[in-house]
């Protein structure tokens, strides 16, 4: 389980910046392209190491996050979704309900390819996000 403090850091690609024009299920003609949706990445070993498990999960945990940005634009709850290697632990965090959050928050911070997110946890379940272009932060 994360505790306060623990964080990591993550680049940014266009599929973190515009998950549906860019996740491979929308070329499936199943589904339509949805523009501004966005997701925070979740490195492997950060995953096993802070817990950050999925909905799925069979062990029980928490897969929802308190969430708010450093800049104060943002406020919502996130999901930990997707499957690692493991099926339990989760690989983004989207906007609970509403795949459009993140990427609402990208747009207003201006965020593009090769830029940062920290993510930071202040308790279990709750993250502070920073956007930086360069990968150096305040929090």
């Amino acid at each position: 389980m994360a505790r306060a403090g623990d964080s990591y850091i993550v680049r940014l690609k266009n599929a973190h910046l515009m998950w549906g024009e860019y996740h491979p299920s929308r070329h499936s003609h199943t589904r339509n392209t949805i523009y501004g949706e966005g997701y925070i990445k979740i490195p492997a070993e950060k995953a096993y190491e802070f817990g950050i498990f999925n909905q799925n999960n069979t062990l029980g945990e928490n897969a929802y996050y308190d969430c708010v940005s450093h800049d104060g634009y943002y406020h919502g709850t996130l999901l930990a979704q997707g499957q690692q290697a493991d099926p339990n632990y989760a690989k983004q965090f989207s906007e609970y309900e509403n795949l459009k959050g993140i990427g609402d928050w990208y747009n207003h911070v201006g965020a593009v390819e090769g830029d940062y997110v920290k993510v930071k946890f202040t308790s279990p379940n709750s993250i502070i996000i920073e956007h930086s272009k360069t990968d150096s932060f305040n929090i």
